[in-house]
């Protein structure tokens, strides 16, 4: 199985971990010298923070890294990450990221880009089936959570 296939993967069932808790499907796990160092969710209802982004939780779950292991590591993420995550790439010099999907939402791809960061997007139907069954299921939850994103992608139009 493809190395980016099989780390999405374990990505989505940290995005399904999320779903199963009440929260915004979107999982992401971080993956160092081809090791997994860091599993994340959306935990952003569920914990009430404005903050809690899958990207976010698996970087923080990580614990502190070196900066080598920083710059040999990959974030794997169902979603387009927003500015404040894709911030958090450029900050910890994550050389790459593998997004799931960014059909449902654009982040701030561009901005990645133009800090040297590698990304490829697998635009998996998968992914956006799950959160599309959870937009038809919680509209209210996805619209606040779009206008809040799409509000502050500034970083995208660069």
């Amino acid at each position: 199985m493809d190395k980016d296939i099989y780390y999405m993967n374990e990505a989505i069932n940290e995005a399904k971990k999320s779903l199963d808790e009440g929260g915004i499907p979107i999982g992401a796990v971080l993956v160092s010298n081809d090791k997994i160092v860091g599993r994340g969710h959306n935990r952003m209802i569920q914990e009430d923070s404005p903050i809690l982004h899958g990207e976010i939780d698996a970087i923080n779950n990580a614990g502190r890294l070196t900066y080598y292991e920083y710059m040999n590591s990959t974030l794997y993420t169902t979603l387009s990450p927003c500015p404040m995550c894709s911030g958090a790439i450029v900050l910890y010099n994550i050389p790459r990221i593998v997004v799931g999907e960014n059909v449902t939402l654009m982040g701030a791809e561009n901005f990645l880009e133009s800090n040297n960061v590698e990304v490829k997007v697998l635009q998996m139907k998968k992914i956006r089936d799950i959160f599309d069954d959870f937009i038809k299921n919680r509209p209210e939850v996805w619209e606040k959570e779009k206008e809040r994103v799409s509000n502050s992608t500034s970083c995208n139009s660069d």
